[in-house]
């Protein structure tokens, strides 16, 4: 069957013209010592505020129009997505603001993740003037997470607003149109409900498209209902008020399975919204915005990429909270895609590094979503080994499930040395790794027991079935794959890699816990007898079976040096171990795509190569970085850009092993720099500021009362003071790090000896001016 053609411009609505349907405390220039809970929550910030400064800075800006998803404005709360540019083929008539729902999938599971249970497009509004466009000056604030500006045309100006509201997920646009221009229009577009996927590989045998959308009008308010095949619907609600020169769309998307209760629900939405004038809405919106900004800070001297790295906090609560669907690969913003659901061999992993430097563990889904849905996970087990394992398929829908395991509709969880299906085993501990850094920054122990201890338990346990001695008395596994290299290998470097830090990780939290587990001495097993991670003379392999011999991607294969830090460079010959498998991967052109660069960033922040990690990041931004900071491959992949943030939050802190490195991998260039909240292992608040190349001072805050070891970066002898001021016990533990005893709620500020250096936080100079991102006038 092939796709569905285009809609039929019968099936548009058209509304009717003129329808009568702790950082306020930093910013006073108040030292950090005297900082309290109440300092760092004031609502309001005075003038000079250093967080309005960098956002306003990062602003992204349009003078030109922008003609594809890659290129123009997004808006989102982690459910609601919009992205703006002009209509496809109608760019002087139209300008498009697509609809999309994180949660709006389809339900056709004999059709597997990628075709009956992918994400479903939901279709867009056109915004239609008068006349003719001939121009456009937006700018997206980050602070305020909104678009402003105006359209021009040959009739006249439309002055717009628009937002995504961040609680109750409602589409606003007020538009104030000049007299020529009164007469612009909004007409609303349905999407065909097929998977995305169709676009780029055969519809599976039996696959039909849902039904068209069912437009009406319902007391005032249009809403366009799509029935789907398996039941339920998701529906697009609409109403368009008009207050004297200026008209306001309100549009809410409402996804519901198998009861057909969205629409109520959308239309409620949109009944309720509707009256409050735009402005309103903007208040409590902006303020969420604003306080979460305030929960850390970064500023560094280079403009194009501090700017960056502030859009990727706005992209990242745009498209995560904590109880929304874990990312799709394109997060919110549906595109034309082959990839129209949860990829958990890579894409997961890398979209959620960023919330635990950047201290925004709000936006934890895979946590919540791995603890949630566990259940389907083991239906998701192959059937032998459900009683006691778990494993997690390459893609899965929000609720974990992938349906029909065939390459043709998804990746189901393979069996070591059988295939097919792919024997693709280790993408569950990879995801758990990511629930073991949420537990390690903030040290809470629930996650620890009753999320990562059980989860990571079977997860291991499934690699314990299959895990034999061999003649040379090592332990083995048999043939598994490494993501996405191809070909199956003896010794899987990815699963090896895993398997190692999973026994390790699965050792200490029993005896975090106390719990005396029985399979403590397997674990303990398998870390002295397994076998050596496979290498040659160019460094890491793929397995045993498979060297590294052409251009990939993936790092698969280096796992255990990051994320994992189980190979970390420790002696001479495991550094150049390390420097051989990081040149001869990337050695390989043609198949390398951005996040190669990223991952390549952080393993040498990890050796302490800023100019390295500087470098490729540079390779990003020039080769792969779109104008509106978003990435592209086959189409939207939304992990890339995000993990380029982290790859930044390595170059100025790492928290690994039990010790913080302040500053380990800056670039010489980068001179001055100031961190403030930056969240690490051990539930610590690190501010530090470096001023001419030297570290001047560094403070952590304790949340836990963890073990606190720094390797503070300050030359020559140190003082260490509490948060009055008073000398506070400390041990020199060497190599230029000192270990200090905090309990819980206590901070340490390390300067170098006699100096009193001052502690306010502010932007610090860009070493030269940069273009803005978006499309900027030339």
């Amino acid at each position: 069957m092939s796709s569905p053609s285009a809609p039929d411009p019968s099936r548009r609505t058209v509304l009717a013209t003129g329808s009568a349907l702790g950082g306020a405390l930093l910013a006073s220039g108040l030292p950090l010592t005297q900082a309290t809970a109440a300092d760092r929550t004031e609502a309001t910030p005075p003038a000079g505020d250093p967080w309005r400064a960098v956002l306003d800075d990062a602003d992204l800006a349009w003078q030109r129009m922008p003609t594809a998803w890659h290129e123009g404005p997004f808006l989102g709360n982690g459910f609601l997505g919009s992205g703006i540019y002009a209509e496809p083929g109608a760019a002087s008539t139209a300008v498009r603001f697509n609809i999309q729902h994180s949660e709006v999938q389809d339900h056709r599971p004999e059709f597997g993740s990628l075709f009956g249970l992918a994400r479903l497009p939901i279709g867009h509004f056109t915004l239609e003037p008068v006349g003719a466009i001939a121009g456009l000056d937006w700018r997206l604030s980050l602070r305020d997470a909104e678009l402003t500006g105006t359209l021009t045309t040959d009739k006249g100006t439309l002055a717009l607003r628009a937002l995504i509201h961040n609680d109750r997920s409602v589409l606003a646009v007020e538009v104030t149109a000049s007299e020529g221009e009164r007469g612009f229009r909004w007409v609303f577009h349905p999407a065909d409900a097929i998977s995305p996927r169709a676009a780029f590989k055969p519809l599976p045998d039996g696959y039909q498209g849902n039904p068209p959308a069912q437009v009406a009008d319902h007391d005032g308010i249009t809403a366009a209902v799509q029935p789907l095949l398996a039941g339920g619907q998701h529906v697009t609600a609409w109403q368009e008020r008009t207050r004297g020169r200026t008209r306001t769309l309100y549009a809410h998307v409402a996804h519901s399975y198998p009861q057909t209760t969205a629409l109520g629900r959308a239309l409620t939405a949109v009944r309720r919204t509707a009256p409050l004038p735009y402005s309103v809405l903007a208040v409590d919106h902006g303020a969420w915005w604003h306080a979460y900004y305030r929960k850390s800070f970064l500023s560094l001297p280079d403009a194009r990429i501090q700017r960056f790295y502030w859009i990727q906090l706005y992209k990242t609560a745009s498209a995560a909270r904590r109880d929304a669907p874990v990312m799709a690969t394109s997060g919110p913003w549906l595109e034309p895609t082959p990839w129209p659901n949860t990829w958990w061999n890579l894409n997961a992993q890398l979209e959620y590094w960023l919330i635990h430097g950047s201290n925004h563990l709000e936006l934890d889904a895979i946590t919540r979503a791995l603890s949630e849905f566990r259940d389907n996970l083991a239906q998701e087990t192959p059937t032998p080994y459900r009683a006691d394992s778990l494993g997690i398929p390459r893609t899965t829908d929000p609720q974990l499930v992938n349906g029909a395991a065939s390459t043709l509709m998804g990746y189901g969880v393979g069996v070591p040395g059988q295939d097919p299906p792919t024997p693709e085993v280790g993408n569950l501990t990879w995801a758990l790794h990511n629930v073991w850094l949420s537990y390690r920054h903030t040290m809470d122990r629930s996650i620890l027991q009753d999320v990562l201890f059980p989860l990571l338990r079977k997860a291991i346990n499934y690699y314990l079935h299959f895990l034999e001695p061999g003649p040379d008395g090592k332990l083995h596994l048999p043939a598994t794959f490494s993501p996405e290299y191809g070909g199956d290998s003896r010794d899987c470097n990815y699963d090896l890699m895993l398997l190692t830090w999973g026994c390790r990780t699965l050792l200490e939290s029993a005896e975090l816990l106390g719990v005396d587990d029985p399979l403590a001495p397997r674990w303990r097993e398998v870390l002295a007898k397994r076998v050596p991670y496979p290498t040659d003379a160019n460094g890491f392999m793929i397995g045993a079976d498979i060297p590294f011999a052409k251009s990939h991607r993936h790092y698969s294969h280096l796992l255990a040096v990051y994320p994992l830090y189980e190979v970390t460079g420790r002696t001479p010959d495991e550094r150049a171990l390390i420097e051989r498998s990081l040149a001869h991967w990337v050695g390989f052109e043609g198949a390398l795509q951005g996040y190669t660069f990223t991952g390549a960033a952080s393993m040498s922040a990890l050796l302490g190569k800023g100019e390295d990690a500087l470098g490729y990041l540079g390779e990003l931004m020039t080769r792969f970085i779109k104008p509106n900071t978003m990435y592209q491959e086959s189409g939207p992949v939304i992990e890339t850009p995000l993990s380029a943030a982290q790859s930044l939050h390595d170059m100025v802190c790492q928290s690994w092993g039990g010790v913080i490195r302040v500053f380990p991998a800056l670039p010489a260039a980068w001179a001055d720099l100031v961190v403030h909240d930056f969240r690490t292992q051990g539930a610590f608040l690190l501010g530090a500021r470096r001023e001419n190349g030297a570290t001047r001072w560094v403070r952590l805050v304790s949340e836990a009362g963890a073990p606190c070891v720094v390797r503070h970066g300050i030359a020559g002898p140190v003082d260490v003071r509490d948060g009055r001021g008073r000398p506070l016990p400390h041990a020199d533990v060497g190599d230029g790090a000192v270990q200090v005893a905090l309990r819980k709620g206590e901070s340490a500020l390390i300067t170098a000896k006699g100096d009193r250096p001052d502690l306010t936080v502010a932007p610090v100079r860009p070493n030269e001016d940069a273009p803005r991102w978006g499309l900027p006038r030339i």
